[in-house]
């Protein structure tokens, strides 16, 4: 999440553990971090990322606008399909 420098994200999905996971944000990959965050909250921890303004996107601007303009017209992304031999 890209987030002004003061903001700190705190997703709780629920209150079944008691203590909160910090994530240092800095340095990361966004697809990555990402992906441990959800599989944390799919368990029901409680997920703090601090420093999410430095979290690394990685890919070309042209490629994640498409993505994002195809995504919100409703199309689905395109894939190539393998050819079946």
């Amino acid at each position: 999440m890209l987030t002004s420098p003061s903001t700190l994200v705190c997703l709780c999905p629920a209150q079944m553990f008691e203590k909160q996971i910090v994530i240092d944000g800095k340095g990361h990959l966004l697809g990555r971090l990402a992906s441990v965050v959800a599989k944390e909250l799919l368990n029901g921890q409680c997920i703090v990322v601090v420093r999410s303004e430095q979290i690394f996107v990685t890919g070309s601007r042209k490629c994640c606008l498409d993505a994002n303009r195809s995504l919100a017209r409703g199309s689905p992304p395109l894939h190539t399909a393998a050819q079946s031999s």
